[in-house]
């Protein structure tokens, strides 16, 4: 499977992200979005978006993982913020930086923020949804 990541000139160059992905592979992995849970259900992080970001993108991982795969097959991921505001922003990169450490990837696939009202439970204050690529 080959995934090539690209910065067409034209547009804007955002560290966090690249504006393109191409993939080619056989199988398509949908990963339902993910939120703050740890492996019993439980809410990690209540009230702190760095560390719920960090659990969503483990989990991210771990489905990814599940299916024969890693952040280096993800050609796009959505991630949905709770009253989102700009100056926030600092948090979620924290998130996502404690997050790629742990999995030993630079996730940098195209990706959406959207700002939303609420997700499933008060709690939650960020969920993330993948899609990938394999072979």
């Amino acid at each position: 499977m080959s995934i090539t990541l690209l910065n067409p000139e034209g547009l804007p160059k955002i560290d966090v992200y690249r504006q393109v992905s191409v993939a080619s592979g056989t199988r398509l992995v949908f990963v339902a979005g993910q939120v703050s849970w740890d492996a019993e259900g439980r809410t990690v992080g209540e009230g702190d978006l760095a560390a719920q970001v960090e659990q969503c993108y483990l989990n991210v991982g771990t489905a990814l993982a599940e299916a024969g795969g890693s952040f280096d097959d993800v050609v796009k991921l959505n991630v949905h913020v709770v009253d989102w505001t700009p100056d926030r922003m600092p948090q979620l990169l924290e998130g996502i930086s404690r997050a790629a450490a742990k999995l030993g990837v630079t996730p940098v696939p195209p990706a959406t923020l959207l700002g939303v009202a609420a997700l499933d439970v008060p709690d939650h204050l960020v969920e993330v949804e993948a899609t990938a690529v394999l072979d």
